[in-house]
Protein backbone atom coordinates (compact mmCIF):
# COMPACT_ATOMS: atom_id res chain seq x y z
CA UNK A 1 0.00 0.00 0.00
CA UNK A 2 1.04 3.50 -0.71
CA UNK A 3 1.91 6.14 1.67
CA UNK A 4 -0.51 8.29 3.26
CA UNK A 5 -0.80 11.57 0.97
CA UNK A 6 -2.59 14.99 1.64
CA UNK A 7 -4.19 16.83 -1.27
CA UNK A 8 -5.50 20.20 -1.17
CA UNK A 9 -8.44 20.39 -3.59
CA UNK A 10 -11.03 23.05 -5.35
CA UNK A 11 -14.11 22.47 -3.47
CA UNK A 12 -15.76 22.01 -6.74
CA UNK A 13 -13.55 18.83 -7.34
CA UNK A 14 -15.69 16.72 -4.02
CA UNK A 15 -18.05 14.29 -5.19
CA UNK A 16 -15.47 13.40 -7.83
CA UNK A 17 -12.61 13.13 -6.00
CA UNK A 18 -14.12 11.65 -2.68
CA UNK A 19 -15.06 8.93 -5.61
CA UNK A 20 -11.06 8.82 -6.40
CA UNK A 21 -9.76 8.84 -3.40
CA UNK A 22 -11.85 5.50 -2.32
CA UNK A 23 -10.87 3.44 -5.46
CA UNK A 24 -6.98 4.04 -4.65
CA UNK A 25 -4.57 1.75 -2.95
CA UNK A 26 -3.47 4.18 0.03
CA UNK A 27 -5.08 6.63 2.73
CA UNK A 28 -5.74 10.28 0.96
CA UNK A 29 -6.51 12.75 3.41
CA UNK A 30 -8.60 15.40 1.41
CA UNK A 31 -8.66 19.05 2.24
CA UNK A 32 -11.13 21.17 0.36
CA UNK A 33 -11.26 24.90 -0.13
CA UNK A 34 -11.34 28.08 -2.73
CA UNK A 35 -8.35 27.57 -5.02
CA UNK A 36 -7.37 31.19 -3.56
CA UNK A 37 -7.13 29.94 -0.44
CA UNK A 38 -5.47 26.65 -1.08
CA UNK A 39 -2.49 28.50 -2.71
CA UNK A 40 -1.91 31.15 0.22
CA UNK A 41 -2.44 28.21 2.61
CA UNK A 42 0.61 26.30 0.36
CA UNK A 43 2.49 29.48 0.25
CA UNK A 44 2.29 29.90 4.13
CA UNK A 45 3.95 26.38 4.42
CA UNK A 46 0.62 24.45 5.19
CA UNK A 47 1.34 20.46 4.89
CA UNK A 48 0.23 19.08 1.69
CA UNK A 49 1.91 16.82 -0.67
CA UNK A 50 -0.79 17.60 -3.84
CA UNK A 51 -2.51 20.62 -4.59
CA UNK A 52 -5.38 20.48 -7.46
CA UNK A 53 -7.01 23.58 -8.18
CA UNK A 54 -9.78 25.04 -10.31
CA UNK A 55 -8.17 27.48 -12.74
CA UNK A 56 -4.58 27.94 -13.81
CA UNK A 57 -3.65 31.22 -12.53
CA UNK A 58 -3.18 30.18 -9.09
CA UNK A 59 -1.19 27.54 -10.00
CA UNK A 60 1.06 29.73 -11.79
CA UNK A 61 1.55 32.12 -8.81
CA UNK A 62 2.27 28.68 -6.90
CA UNK A 63 5.17 27.46 -9.59
CA UNK A 64 6.65 31.37 -9.66
CA UNK A 65 6.82 30.92 -6.69
CA UNK A 66 8.97 27.61 -6.75
CA UNK A 67 6.16 25.88 -4.34
CA UNK A 68 5.37 23.13 -7.21
CA UNK A 69 7.84 20.56 -8.64
CA UNK A 70 6.99 21.47 -12.24
CA UNK A 71 7.66 18.40 -13.64
CA UNK A 72 4.90 16.85 -12.07
CA UNK A 73 2.28 19.66 -13.18
CA UNK A 74 -0.83 18.36 -15.44
CA UNK A 75 -3.83 20.41 -16.44
CA UNK A 76 -5.85 17.24 -15.79
CA UNK A 77 -9.94 18.40 -16.35
CA UNK A 78 -12.19 21.05 -17.60
CA UNK A 79 -15.29 21.96 -17.20
CA UNK A 80 -18.72 24.23 -17.99
CA UNK A 81 -20.54 26.58 -16.16
CA UNK A 82 -23.99 27.06 -15.30
CA UNK A 83 -26.96 28.87 -13.90
CA UNK A 84 -27.93 26.51 -10.98
CA UNK A 85 -31.74 26.67 -10.08
CA UNK A 86 -34.20 24.76 -7.71
CA UNK A 87 -35.34 21.04 -9.40
CA UNK A 88 -38.10 21.39 -11.85
CA UNK A 89 -37.47 25.49 -13.01
CA UNK A 90 -37.71 26.29 -16.57
CA UNK A 91 -34.31 25.89 -18.91
CA UNK A 92 -33.38 28.91 -20.08
CA UNK A 93 -31.24 30.13 -22.85
CA UNK A 94 -28.39 32.18 -21.50
CA UNK A 95 -27.14 35.52 -23.82
CA UNK A 96 -27.31 38.87 -23.81
CA UNK A 97 -31.23 38.61 -24.05
CA UNK A 98 -31.42 37.20 -20.71
CA UNK A 99 -33.70 38.89 -18.02
CA UNK A 100 -31.70 37.69 -15.01
CA UNK A 101 -32.52 40.12 -13.10
CA UNK A 102 -36.05 39.78 -13.52
CA UNK A 103 -35.86 36.02 -12.50
CA UNK A 104 -33.78 36.83 -9.74
CA UNK A 105 -36.90 39.00 -8.68
CA UNK A 106 -35.95 40.23 -4.75
CA UNK A 107 -33.47 36.97 -4.49
CA UNK A 108 -30.17 36.65 -4.56
CA UNK A 109 -27.81 35.49 -7.28
CA UNK A 110 -25.26 32.72 -5.32
CA UNK A 111 -21.76 33.01 -6.37
CA UNK A 112 -18.53 32.22 -5.47
CA UNK A 113 -16.13 34.76 -4.64
CA UNK A 114 -15.93 37.06 -7.87
CA UNK A 115 -12.52 38.72 -7.14
CA UNK A 116 -10.65 35.57 -5.73
CA UNK A 117 -12.16 32.03 -6.20
CA UNK A 118 -12.08 30.39 -10.03
CA UNK A 119 -15.71 29.81 -10.07
CA UNK A 120 -16.70 33.13 -9.38
CA UNK A 121 -14.36 34.49 -11.65
CA UNK A 122 -15.48 32.65 -14.53
CA UNK A 123 -18.71 33.60 -13.28
CA UNK A 124 -18.29 37.30 -13.31
CA UNK A 125 -16.14 37.36 -16.24
CA UNK A 126 -19.56 35.66 -18.19
CA UNK A 127 -21.83 37.76 -17.13
CA UNK A 128 -19.53 40.74 -17.94
CA UNK A 129 -19.27 39.60 -21.63
CA UNK A 130 -22.87 38.89 -21.89
CA UNK A 131 -23.64 42.62 -20.87
CA UNK A 132 -25.63 41.32 -17.52
CA UNK A 133 -23.59 41.78 -14.91
CA UNK A 134 -24.41 45.54 -13.92
CA UNK A 135 -28.14 44.60 -13.73
CA UNK A 136 -27.29 41.92 -11.23
CA UNK A 137 -23.94 42.56 -9.35
CA UNK A 138 -25.74 44.41 -6.03
CA UNK A 139 -27.65 41.30 -5.94
CA UNK A 140 -24.40 39.11 -5.86
CA UNK A 141 -24.49 36.79 -2.37
CA UNK A 142 -20.27 36.25 -2.46
CA UNK A 143 -19.46 33.38 -0.32
CA UNK A 144 -15.93 31.87 0.01
CA UNK A 145 -16.36 28.58 -2.53
CA UNK A 146 -18.90 27.30 -5.30
CA UNK A 147 -19.72 24.15 -3.35
CA UNK A 148 -20.76 27.09 -0.52
CA UNK A 149 -22.70 28.84 -3.33
CA UNK A 150 -24.18 25.57 -4.51
CA UNK A 151 -25.85 24.82 -1.37
CA UNK A 152 -27.34 28.29 -0.97
CA UNK A 153 -29.20 27.10 -3.72
CA UNK A 154 -29.99 23.66 -2.68
CA UNK A 155 -31.37 25.07 0.54
CA UNK A 156 -33.78 27.30 -1.09
CA UNK A 157 -31.87 30.42 0.08
CA UNK A 158 -31.67 31.90 -3.07
CA UNK A 159 -33.48 31.59 -6.18
CA UNK A 160 -30.34 30.96 -8.82
CA UNK A 161 -26.47 30.60 -8.32
CA UNK A 162 -23.73 30.53 -10.87
CA UNK A 163 -21.58 27.04 -9.97
CA UNK A 164 -20.08 24.41 -12.16
CA UNK A 165 -22.11 21.91 -14.04
CA UNK A 166 -20.49 19.06 -12.10
CA UNK A 167 -21.62 20.88 -8.93
CA UNK A 168 -25.38 20.77 -10.36
CA UNK A 169 -24.67 17.77 -11.49
CA UNK A 170 -24.17 16.57 -7.75
CA UNK A 171 -26.56 17.79 -6.39
CA UNK A 172 -30.09 16.72 -6.54
CA UNK A 173 -31.86 19.21 -5.38
CA UNK A 174 -30.24 21.75 -8.01
CA UNK A 175 -30.93 21.56 -11.67
CA UNK A 176 -28.61 23.45 -14.80
CA UNK A 177 -31.24 25.59 -15.89
CA UNK A 178 -28.59 27.11 -18.75
CA UNK A 179 -25.04 26.57 -19.56
CA UNK A 180 -22.58 29.59 -19.85
CA UNK A 181 -21.27 30.15 -23.90
CA UNK A 182 -17.47 28.90 -23.47
CA UNK A 183 -16.98 32.17 -25.49
CA UNK A 184 -18.20 34.60 -22.05
CA UNK A 185 -15.28 33.22 -19.68
CA UNK A 186 -11.70 31.50 -19.95
CA UNK A 187 -11.20 28.03 -20.14
CA UNK A 188 -12.05 26.16 -17.11
CA UNK A 189 -8.71 23.86 -16.39
CA UNK A 190 -8.08 21.70 -13.10
CA UNK A 191 -4.64 21.83 -12.81
CA UNK A 192 -2.36 18.94 -10.42
CA UNK A 193 0.88 18.66 -9.58
CA UNK A 194 3.18 17.66 -6.45
CA UNK A 195 4.09 20.46 -3.83
CA UNK A 196 7.83 21.23 -4.28
CA UNK A 197 9.60 18.64 -1.61
CA UNK A 198 6.90 16.40 -1.31
CA UNK A 199 7.73 14.68 -4.83
CA UNK A 200 8.41 10.84 -2.91
CA UNK A 201 4.89 11.04 -1.04
CA UNK A 202 2.97 12.43 -4.04
CA UNK A 203 3.80 10.38 -7.13
CA UNK A 204 2.02 7.53 -6.62
CA UNK A 205 -1.37 9.26 -6.01
CA UNK A 206 -0.42 11.20 -8.85
CA UNK A 207 0.23 8.26 -11.31
CA UNK A 208 -3.35 6.90 -10.13
CA UNK A 209 -5.27 10.22 -10.11
CA UNK A 210 -3.79 10.88 -13.89
CA UNK A 211 -4.19 7.15 -15.27
CA UNK A 212 -6.94 5.56 -16.81
CA UNK A 213 -9.01 4.47 -13.47
CA UNK A 214 -9.42 8.12 -11.95
CA UNK A 215 -10.09 9.56 -15.72
CA UNK A 216 -13.21 7.14 -15.59
CA UNK A 217 -14.77 8.35 -12.38
CA UNK A 218 -14.08 11.89 -13.31
CA UNK A 219 -15.68 11.66 -16.88
CA UNK A 220 -18.72 9.54 -14.63
CA UNK A 221 -19.29 12.81 -12.32
CA UNK A 222 -18.95 15.42 -15.67
CA UNK A 223 -15.77 16.58 -16.02
CA UNK A 224 -14.36 16.64 -19.29
CA UNK A 225 -11.34 14.78 -19.35
CA UNK A 226 -8.03 16.61 -21.04
CA UNK A 227 -5.68 14.77 -23.21
CA UNK A 228 -8.15 11.72 -23.73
Amino acid sequence: MAEPVTVFAAASLKTALDDVAGNYDGKVILSYAGSSMLARQVQQGAPADVVFLANTDWMDVLESDGLIATDTRVDLLGNRLVLAGPVGAAPVEIGPQLDLAAMLGDGRLAMALVEAVPAGIYGKAALDSLGLWGAVEHSVAQVDNVRAALALVSLGQVPLGVVYATDALADSHVDALGVFPDSSHPPIRYPVAAVAGREQAATAFLDFLTGPDARTIFASHGFAVLGD
